[in-house]
Order: structure tokens, then sequence, then C-alpha cells
């Protein structure tokens, strides 16, 4: 399904998440491919197959093929990352901070994209995953690289509106009563 039809299916409860998607894709504080990437990553992290489709079929007008690997690459590292981290942030035994993750991780130094993009790909899903401990180290790269508080914050009000958009889809397809 086409994005635009998918969000013009969302309910009248939920219209702000549709507005909001058609201005959060456009945010002058981020590059196209910032934007789409970010919106692919967090459908991806989302879950919704529906979102996620829709997302695909229009990024793919906005993207390359290596910066839509990198996004794909960035929800699916974040997927695994997010828990062992938030994991070892969340438990009270000192000893998990002191083990080696032995997680391979070889896509986040060769994922072919802008590494400025696959780090704010990266800090989106984090912030959808609830992790903390990524989302800081994720916010502390890309200011260290001189990205502005005001694009870190564009990128994730891209995945606030995704979030959103999963939740309202999910509910829909499933209505209780």
């Amino acid at each position: 399904m086409e994005l635009e039809q998918l969000l013009n299916s969302v309910p009248e409860y939920a219209k702000d998440l549709k507005l909001n998607m058609g201005g959060v894709l456009r945010q002058t504080e981020l590059t196209e491919q910032q934007a789409w990437g970010t919106a692919v990553a967090c459908a991806i992290a989302a879950r919704n197959p529906q979102l996620r489709e829709s997302v695909l079929g229009e990024a793919a007008k906005h993207l390359n093929e290596q910066a839509l690997f990198a996004a794909k690459a960035a929800a699916s590292v974040m997927g695994m990352n997010n828990i062992f981290y938030r994991f070892r942030h969340l438990s009270t035994n000192p000893k998990y901070g002191a083990m080696p993750a032995r997680l391979r991780m070889q896509v986040i130094a060769k994922h072919g994209s802008d590494p400025i993009d696959f780090e704010l790909w990266c800090l989106a899903v984090s912030a959808m995953n609830g992790c903390g401990v990524c989302v800081d180290s994720h916010e502390n790269v890309l200011r260290e690289k001189g990205v502005s508080e005001e694009a870190v914050l564009a990128a994730i009000r891209i995945a606030s509106t995704i979030h959103g958009l999963a939740a309202i889809l999910d509910v829909e397809a499933d209505p209780i009563a």
C-alpha cells in the first residue's frame, strides 16, 4: 500500500500522527537521505508490516541502494544491541558490565553509507527501543561530529511519529471490540 494511502486510512482519533508524518519527513534540519533513512530504520523497528512496506516503498524514491542497506542495517544491529546494552544497564549485577558483548557488530563500521547518517538512524531506533545507554552513545557521537541538537531532535520526531503510527495500525488491524 502506498504511504499516502496508508496515512489516509488512519482513524480520526490519530489524525495528529497522520499530519505529523507529512511534516517530519520534510524537516529542514535533516537531509532527504537522513529523513528517509530514519523513517526506514524506525519502520523496521516498529514491526508493523503495513507501515514497514509503505515506508520502504516510498523510501525507494528517496534513497540509493547503499543508504537503504545502511538504514536496514541500523535497525538490525540496534534491535540486537538495544536489548543487550539495556540489560547490562538495568541489571544490578556489576559483573555484566565488565563482560565482553561477544556479539558481531561489523555492520556498524561497514555499512557503506554516510557515518553521520548511520549514527542518526541508530540513535532513532535506540530511542524507539528505549535503550538509554545506546541513545547517549549515539547522541554523543553525533554531537562530537558537529550534528546540531535540532537535527538530533528532528530524527527523534520521525521515530516518535512512526512508533505512534505503528501502534495505531496494530490496534486497528486487530480491534478488541
